[in-house]
């Protein structure tokens, strides 16, 4: 059976429905058993090779974004147990380098710190990772965060070679197609054209503009002074980075549909309905609601539970289709419960996908844009979409929230979000 014509028999697997009064349950407030998220926010989000962070290391983001999560929630870093960065391009696996991000951000030699990549959503999984070591006792308070420069880190050696035991299994092999040409396959086969992935793209850029406008990135954006090259006169300076710049107003369908299609002629995806490269940190501080309550730490909202699936590598995007109803499962709850969804634009192809196949309200998601208007720093995102998702909910006056996104080589994952 082909990895397409697998779809039917995964719809089946994951069609079920909630249990009666979960979203009542999801609302109450339980001292002991409630993982709370005191402070959340992010480094602006620029544009990978010609943006204001295009000078600044991955390890510089992120002691920026810890300092600023310290400042702002005024927790004493020395009860800060753990911090999980998630981040995809660093060598090493940015291990050393995060830990010494850490130090400089003002925490302790006590504070332990290790870094993870589950690819696009490193960043919710290292919020997972914290959520769950609180759960069990193994700490009190700890951060989960992301990072990615993708202008200096991203490339060609992004992935490397393959052996010959890995090439001769075809699954496997699956694993390193690029995830452009897996979008653009799954575009054509589940008949999603470039006029909807266009009018898609457009909407998120004007989505953006308008939220930009209003000033609702302010909350959640922590400035970043660092330093930076102006490629024309090759002056280095300092400057304060405080807005998103990859947004851009005055795109619309049709200025979308004079682009270039990027992975095969006759082809619907382009570099305005996918994802921008981008460089970005994001962080979010989380420990149980008793502990919140006695440190008179303010709170945000709180963490529920998350879903982890695999989909076959060739239908990478499809992750969130099948990672939402899961999460459904594991906290009662139905789509009709859901105020907001943050799924990640990784290409408009496949997130359009995914909300169709559900029925999610097109107004439910991402209502003040996503990645492809303001950029997917790859390890940073399943972080920035927390505060991005709580201040939205704070603002609207709304409750319960979902992020999700696809994963490389053909995952998902989901996450609930209760706001105060």
């Amino acid at each position: 059976m082909g990895a397409l014509d697998r779809l039917s028999q995964l719809g089946n697997q994951i069609s079920g429905g909630a249990s009666a009064g979960g979203k009542a349950k999801l609302l109450e407030k339980n001292p002991d058993d409630q993982i709370v998220v005191t402070a959340a926010l992010r480094t602006a989000i620029t544009r990978g090779g010609k943006g204001s962070f295009k000078d600044t290391a991955a390890a510089d983001l992120m002691a920026g974004a810890l300092k600023s999560i310290i400042e702002r929630s005024k927790i004493n870093p020395a009860l800060v147990e753990d911090i999980v960065v998630g981040t995809v391009l660093a060598p090493g696996g940015g291990a050393t380098e995060m830990r010494a991000a850490a130090l400089v951000a003002g925490f302790p030699d006590s504070t332990a710190v290790h870094t993870l990549n589950r690819q696009c959503s490193s960043g919710l999984q290292a919020c997972v990772d914290i959520a769950n070591a609180i759960r069990s006792g193994q700490i009190e308070v700890g951060i989960g965060a992301g990072v990615e420069s993708m202008s200096t880190q991203y490339g060609p050696g992004a992935v490397t070679e393959f052996s010959e035991l890995l090439e001769s299994h075809p699954e496997a092999a699956n694993c390193k197609v690029p995830m452009g040409v897996l979008s653009e396959q799954m575009a054509k086969a589940k008949g999603v054209t470039r006029a909807v992935q266009d009018q898609f793209a457009a909407a998120s850029f004007q989505k953006a503009v308008k939220a930009q406008k209003a000033g609702l990135f302010k909350e959640e954006i922590a400035p970043l002074k660092v330093k930076y090259e102006d490629p024309k006169s090759g002056e280095t300076k300092e400057i304060v980075v405080d807005k998103d710049d990859g947004i851009r107003e005055g795109v619309t369908v049709e200025s979308l549909g004079k682009i270039r299609a990027a992975f095969a002629k006759d082809g619907s995806i382009h570099a305005g309905n996918a994802s921008q490269v981008s460089d970005g940190a994001a962080a979010v501080l989380l420990m149980k609601r008793s502990t919140a309550e006695k440190l008179g730490q303010t709170i945000l909202g709180k963490y529920v539970n998350a879903s982890i699936v695999g989909v076959p590598p060739l239908l990478m995007g499809l992750g969130p289709w099948k990672a939402i109803p899961k999460v459904f499962e594991l906290t009662g709850i139905t789509k009709e419960d859901v105020d907001i969804f943050e799924i990640n634009e990784a290409f408009a192809s496949q997130c359009l996908f995914c909300a169709n196949e559900l029925g999610i309200p097109a107004e439910k998601i991402n209502p003040k844009g996503g990645a492809i208007a303001f950029g997917h720093p790859l390890g940073c995102t399943g972080a920035r979409q927390v505060s991005t998702l709580l201040y939205e909910l704070k603002r609207t006056n709304q409750k319960i929230g979902v992020t999700s996104m696809c994963i490389g080589t053909g995952m998902g994952m989901a996450a609930v979000w209760v706001a105060e």
